[in-house]
């Protein structure tokens, strides 16, 4: 994940990609001759690429509850967007590289994979320490019993995750020093201008469309592995990013994107709707993702970031499905936050949704389009941070104490995808972004972001003003922004990686 810092001045802010399982954050300094690849988007009269203007929304839920939505184009014809190029001052963009779990079935099988992991790094090394590892395994089955609650009932993903039922009060947030003894609170009054609905069970999730579903009072939480732990560089800093020194050049990084970003205002929250896909991801320490972050700080070791959306990354999870994440953290990404529920911190509130499950279906080229809508806003009356699904599904919040600068307001507000490339045998990756296809096939062809949203001070919700859209790899990824009545301000995005104009 990336933000991108406005303020116009070089600021060193840690973070270097690696492959050890954990994020970073890395900044990058746009050259002059790149500006040129910076976009505003600008009003159109007609519809997105593909012909929008004749696409049909079926709904997966009855009536206007709609919170997962499937598109579908009755037009073979398209429409390019065109757009006038601006510059703007220096931009810092943050990339931040995921961690890697991935899910086994039962404790004899989580036990045989950390050894194996173990013994694959023993090999190499030439060096087999059997008390250390064993240590080592202690130290990961301490941390479990922190991370995984004991649940009321059990439910078998058929995609191989465990989701266990937690008694509310007992989830893992509950154990940060600030919130010890608090219960969940109740829903938050909604921005102005949203319409919500009454919530239909949700079956976006590949486990809950067993039938099965966690009872009152619980949340349902992935199982967290002993073999996800071990591939962490330390059992300390699982579900963490770790920053280190950066180097301030732009292509030393790995990390590329194609985002849209506002800034220069005060944020309370955003929304959007993001089309989801199964894009390739060419090797374990790569990933490719799609989210909303709200950002406000110095741009320094006080950054504070909330984060949600999906993304795929075979070292986090094991597999190549999409899957619902979120992450926030308060110090820049050094002592504080996670990925989903793995530390104490975000209070789930949400019987149906699972953070970290595997997303089903996805959108398919020429075929079906789905998508996801995301909210997150600041509670006017207690401060918190919520995150909503669809229309009206809500899934918990961040509590305010948790933060310094985001305890009042965002100054930045960025959606995107991005990708991590490693240059496998010195070539660029093949990891795709989005849908694997570039911003120019539009509507079915290519990944968007569509009515995009930001919520005021007065706990308004509102169209953005000045979008702007960037992509600093344009023949690897591009970007193309626009603006209609259907869709609001929207952006196709992404790409194939590794091509002939992308060696």
């Amino acid at each position: 994940m990336c933000w991108v810092n406005m303020v116009g001045r070089v600021q060193s802010l840690g973070g270097s990609g690696n492959q050890d399982g954990r994020k970073r954050t890395r900044p990058m300094l746009l050259r002059t001759d790149e500006r040129d690849r910076v976009w505003t988007k600008r009003e159109t009269t007609g519809p997105p690429a593909g012909s929008f203007s004749e696409a049909v929304m079926d709904c997966s839920t009855s009536g206007s509850s709609c919170s997962c939505c499937r598109w579908r184009s009755s037009s073979s014809s398209s429409s390019k967007i065109s757009l006038s190029p601006s510059s703007i001052i220096p931009i810092f963009v943050l990339f931040l590289l995921v961690p890697s779990p991935f899910f086994c079935h039962a404790r004899s099988l989580e036990t045989a994979a950390a050894f194996r992991t173990a013994n694959r790094t023993n090999r190499t090394n030439r060096t087999f320490r059997p008390g250390d590892e064993l240590q080592k395994l202690k130290m990961i089955r301490a941390r479990l019993r922190d991370i995984n609650k004991p649940p009321i009932k059990t439910i078998q993903s058929p995609d191989g995750d465990i989701i266990d039922c937690v008694l509310s009060h007992r989830q893992p947030a509950f154990d940060h020093p600030l919130l010890k003894g608090q219960k969940p609170l109740d829903p938050p009054e909604r921005p102005n201008g949203h319409h919500s609905t009454a919530a239909a069970a949700e079956t976006f999730q590949l486990w809950s469309m067993s039938g099965e579903a966690c009872p009152d009072g619980t949340v349902p939480i992935r199982r967290t592995s002993e073999a996800d732990v071990s591939r962490a560089s330390s059992v300390q800093s699982f579900g963490m990013k770790m920053r280190r020194h950066v180097r301030r050049d732009t292509s030393s990084t790995g990390h590329e994107h194609a985002v849209g970003y506002v800034s220069g205002d005060q944020y309370y929250g955003a929304k959007a709707s993001i089309s989801v896909w199964a894009p390739k991801v060419a090797n374990q320490y790569e990933f490719s993702l799609s989210q909303l972050w709200v950002i406000s700080g110095s741009f320094g070791d006080d950054l504070n970031t909330i984060e949600a959306g999906w993304q795929i990354s075979p070292e986090l999870y094991g597999d190549s499905y999409p899957r619902f994440f979120t992450y926030w953290t308060t110090d820049a990404y050094q002592a504080t936050g996670c990925y989903n529920l793995l530390c104490s911190g975000f209070v789930q509130t949400n019987t149906r949704i699972a953070i970290g499950a595997a997303i089903s279906p996805t959108s398919s080229y020429n075929g079906g389009q789905f998508d996801i809508s995301l909210m997150v806003w600041k509670d006017p009356k207690h401060g918190n941070w919520w995150l909503e699904f669809g229309s009206g599904v809500l899934v918990g919040y961040w509590p305010s104490v948790l933060f310094t600068h985001l305890r009042d307001h965002a100054s930045m507000v960025q959606f995107g995808g991005e990708i991590v490339n490693s240059r496998p045998s010195g070539f660029h990756t093949s990891t795709q972004m989005g849908s694997g296809h570039f911003a120019g096939e539009g509507f079915g062809k290519a990944s968007y972001f569509r009515n995009l949203q930001v919520v005021d001070w007065d706990n308004n919700l509102i169209p953005l003003q000045n979008l702007r859209v960037l992509a600093d790899h344009p023949n690897c990824y591009d970007i193309q922004g626009g603006i209609n009545r259907v869709w609001g301000n929207y952006f196709y995005y992404g790409g194939p990686g590794r091509n002939v104009r992308c060696p």
